[in-house]
């Protein structure tokens, strides 16, 4: 099964053989949920142009994202989204949801977790994102944030991520960092690894040497080097692995990312 950013899931067999959405069954819709989605911040609406086509039009804050109808038609075709009212309508949702963050929500809901630094899953860096139900988005500042908003934001992400409630899990000599809801979260109680090692101690566990296996999006493993090891070698996912006293020098990530980046200014 393959998660969109359109929600939900689509199966192999329904995104091999996908049931065209048709443009003006989208327009329709979208004049509908479009207006509901707005907020005083959010605008979100269509721009009809006479022989170009209607544009998505959506602006928050400093940001603004236009995406014709007919391509965004052919992205929920290709993700295989029911040619239903209601299936275009939560597709639709589901894809103002996965606008990008703005510098604001960053600076005021932001959380630091550890994510992939490359496309290759070969290393790992620390990201803000920002929570909307249960998805985790990543923020990638504007040519507006000058050096002093990115640490401001940055050092606020690092102080909520302590504020995270994550669950653990003990299993013999490995301890299971995870989050009910998203995943993404379970690598936020790594900005303390103190603060770990002292609740893996309250737990019975003592691991002076603690090593941690990070796949991003996925619970956090911690244990002895040798343990830590033999983890990483076992799962078929890429991880990294690396002591506690790595983790404060893992670089920050700041690249471009978003629902779609065609016309966003």
């Amino acid at each position: 099964m393959t998660q969109t950013r359109f929600g939900g899931s689509a199966g192999l067999l329904q995104r091999l053989r996908p049931v065209r959405i048709d443009v003006a069954d989208l327009k329709d819709v979208a004049q509908e949920v479009l207006p509901a989605l707005s907020t005083p911040r959010l605008r979100l609406h269509l721009l009809q142009r006479s022989g170009a086509g209607s544009l998505v039009v959506l602006e928050e804050d400093e940001r603004q994202l236009r995406v014709h109808l007919a391509e965004l038609a052919d992205d929920m075709t290709r993700a295989g989204v029911p040619p239903t009212h209601e299936g275009i309508a939560d597709a639709l949702a589901a894809w103002v949801a996965h606008r990008p963050v703005t510098d604001a929500a960053a600076a005021t809901a932001g959380v630091a977790v550890l994510d992939w630094a490359d496309r290759s899953e070969t290393a790992i860096g620390w990201r803000v994102v920002v929570r909307r139900g249960e998805l985790a988005l990543p923020w990638s500042p504007s040519s507006r944030t000058d050096a002093t908003t990115l640490h401001g934001t940055r050092t606020s992400a690092t102080g909520r991520s302590h504020d995270v409630p994550l669950d653990l899990r003990v299993e013999g000599p490995v301890a299971l960092w995870s989050h009910r809801e998203v995943p993404v979260l379970a690598t936020a109680a790594l900005v303390a690894p103190e603060r770990m090692l002292q609740r893996l101690t309250d737990a019975g566990l003592d691991m002076a040497d603690m090593h941690v296996v990070v796949t991003p999006r996925r619970p956090v493993a911690c244990a002895g080097p040798a343990i830590a090891a033999r983890l990483a070698g076992e799962t078929t996912e890429a991880s990294v692995t690396l002591p506690w006293s790595r983790l404060a020098d893992l670089p920050w990530l700041c690249g471009r990312t978003g629902p779609d980046r065609r016309q966003e200014m």
